[in-house]
């Protein structure tokens, strides 16, 4: 696999696929974008910014062909970077007409897929028949607000084939981007999924008024009960306190940015989940995680405390503080 003469495409029409949009911006001429909303294209190729996400950044429209068709996307080519939130990943393609698997795919979405207990790249390739070797994925630590503000940041790029891993890691290099490798996927793709489940329990408890001191107790457990969960299900050789993983974690549970813990942090405060996802402006995919990683554990009945306390809380009503006040006596 080669860069050179390939078309790449953005999927997606939120702050991450922006903020991405941006760094493939510093590598390539031109890029094809996809967005949902022919309305927010229209306000985009008015303004030269996204109207609904990271308007700082400022984009010459001249380099961007737009398009609310899928198909045309697809057709268009040859490389597709996926940055649509996880809930409607399905929805997406199921527009399609077009036929994906010689397509290279790279997801940067950090979620699984609903009703299916798959992770993204695992779904494109069972049900779109598209090799492993040409489906990359991207982990962080990396918020799309910081990739604005051009604020040094951490990408690992995820393939089987490592060849070809260094080669989309090509599309995401810049001098505020570094870069790393790695061969597993599957071991990232539950990892990226995981902290934001984390990430909530980390909110819960902020806004319950548990200290620095718990919640470092807290960040300890849960990169074990990651570690865990990857080890079970997906054996490796990996380092899961590499910045891929641990740090992933660490900034998605102590962020300003993290949506994940601002969504916790609305329910230790009293919220109930439907009022706290209806004044958040954008998806906590954390919500959706749980429950796909709860049902997926059923079939493996791995040790994971936070995330079951955080499943109680969104999927059973259980008070968070009763759940939390559980928890407590489970962490060392």
């Amino acid at each position: 696999m080669t860069l050179e003469g390939k078309k790449v495409a953005i999927l997606g029409g939120g702050s991450w696929a922006t903020a991405l949009a941006k760094i493939v911006l510093c590598n390539v001429e031109h890029i094809n974008w996809y967005m949902r909303k022919q309305e927010q294209i229209d306000g985009f190729v008015a303004t030269g910014k996204n109207p609904d996400y990271l308007r700082a950044i400022r984009f010459d429209v001249s380099r961007i062909n737009f398009t609310a068709d899928i198909n045309e996307v697809v057709a268009e080519s040859d490389i597709l970077i996926f940055a649509v939130p996880s809930p409607f990943i399905k929805a997406h393609l199921k527009k399609l007409r077009r036929s994906i698997k010689r397509k290279i795919i790279i997801s940067a979405i950090k979620g699984m897929v609903p009703d299916e207990n798959m992770v993204v790249t695992e779904y494109l390739h069972v049900r779109y028949e598209v090799p492993n070797e040409q489906l990359g994925m991207i982990a962080g630590p990396c918020h799309a607000e910081e990739v604005a503000l051009e604020r040094l940041s951490y990408l690992t790029i995820g393939c089987t084939d490592k060849d070809n891993a260094r080669c989309m890691s090509r599309l995401f290099e810049t001098p505020f981007v570094n870069t790393t490798c790695s061969d597993d996927v599957w071991g990232l793709e539950y990892s990226s999924v995981m902290k934001n489940i984390y990430a909530i329990a980390s909110g819960i408890c902020y806004g319950l008024n548990y200290g620095d001191n718990f919640q470092a107790v807290l960040t300890a457990n849960a990169i074990q009960e990651i570690s865990r969960f990857v080890n079970a299900t997906y054996p490796n050789h990996r380092d899961i306190n590499g910045s891929a993983y641990l740090g992933d974690l660490l900034v998605t549970t102590y962020s300003q940015f993290s949506r994940n813990r601002q969504f916790g942090n609305m329910l230790g405060r009293g919220y109930s989940v439907k009022a706290a996802q209806l004044e958040m402006e954008m998806v906590a995919e954390g919500y959706y995680g749980s429950k796909c990683i709860h049902d997926f554990n059923e079939r493996f009945h791995v040790a994971l405390p936070i995330a079951d306390a955080v499943y109680n809380i969104l999927y059973k009503k259980a008070s968070p503080k009763i759940e939390i006040q559980e928890l407590t006596k489970k962490l060392k």
